[in-house]
Parts: structure tokens; C-alpha cells; sequence
């Protein structure tokens, strides 16, 4: 009677732990002992073997990563900056990006790619533009250089904002006068 109760309690569990929700919003990839499905499991309730499978779950909403950084300009001048980088991630390359970043790894590659872009357009561009009309323009072209090298990992690069930009207190005097 007692080892029935046992096993009933311990089926119970099994039973419970079994299921996971995959919420609107982000998608699950099952792996199974070890091995990455490169099924995506879409937003609803999916039943797994606990003892050989785990759901793993990542976001496909719209992110916002914000970065700190100082930008140079054509004329050598550091300008620094509080960038906004809103991206996502394509459902379909959730797999793939488990397999090659891990989950939460992709503030690095993105970040990293954000400055190798940024470096390179702002420094095409005058200090004052970073202040001026010129900013979508270099907002653009900074989206634009990154989504060359991450659409193909499986993100979306939405934007780029130049939020707060702070001219170096020599070239921001003389343009205030």
C-alpha cells in the first residue's frame, strides 16, 4: 500500500514536471539528451519527457539593448553617446542560435558588431552631425552596416537611436556661440 502510494505521488510529479508553456512572445527548442531539435515550438502548451528533454526558451519580442559609448568623428574628436539598439530574433534561427551563441550571448555578438559599426560610419561623419539632421542619417547607415552581418545569425537589427549625444565641451561651447 505505501510503495503504491509512492509511485502514484512519483508518476504525479513526472506528470506534472512534463509539461512546459511557451508564451507569446518567444518560442521553446527541445533538446533531448543533449541533442538540439531544430524544431521550433511555437506559443502553447508542449509535453516532454523530463528525465531526457528540457524546453529551452528565448525571446522573439522586440529587445532594446542600450550601450554607453564614445564615437569618433571625421575631425578626431570623441563624442560620447547612450545608444539604443532595438533588435529581435528570428523564430525560425532560435535552434541555430542556441547551438552557436547560447541563450543570453547575444548582447555580446550584437554589441560587439554595434561597435565595429558605429567606429566605422561615425567616423565618416563631422561631431556636429551627431547633433544635427545628420543623425538619422548616420542612424541609418549604422542599422543598415549591422544588419549585414547579423540578419544571416538570425537578428533583426530594427533600429538604432542616437539618444544623448555629448559634444566635447570645446566644439559644444563654440556651437552654442
Amino acid at each position: 500500500m505505501k510503495t503504491m502510494k509512492i509511485s502514484m505521488f512519483s508518476l504525479l510529479l513526472v506528470m506534472l514536471t512534463s509539461c512546459s508553456i511557451i508564451r507569446q512572445g518567444e518560442v521553446g527548442v527541445k533538446r533531448k539528451i543533449g541533442k538540439l531539435n531544430n524544431n521550433v515550438i511555437t506559443p502553447g502548451a508542449v509535453w516532454y519527457n523530463p528525465l531526457i528533454s528540457t524546453i529551452i526558451k528565448m525571446p522573439i519580442r522586440t529587445m532594446n539593448m542600450e550601450i554607453s559609448t564614445n564615437l569618433p568623428s571625421k575631425e578626431g574628436l570623441n563624442v560620447s553617446a547612450v545608444i539604443s539598439i532595438l533588435y529581435r530574433i528570428q523564430p525560425d534561427k532560435a535552434p541555430s542560435i542556441i547551438e552557436t551563441i547560447g541563450v543570453g550571448n547575444e548582447v555580446n555578438v550584437i554589441s560587439s558588431v554595434f561597435r565595429s559599426a558605429a567606429a566605422d560610419v561615425c567616423s565618416r561623419f563631422f561631431a556636429k552631425d551627431m547633433h544635427s539632421a545628420q543623425r538619422a542619417a548616420i542612424e541609418k547607415e549604422i542599422t543598415d552596416q549591422m544588419s549585414k552581418i547579423l540578419l544571416a545569425r538570425g537578428f533583426d537589427i530594427e533600429a538604432v537611436l542616437l539618444k544623448n549625444i555629448q559634444l566635447p565641451t570645446g566644439l559644444a561651447r563654440a556651437v552654442e556661440e
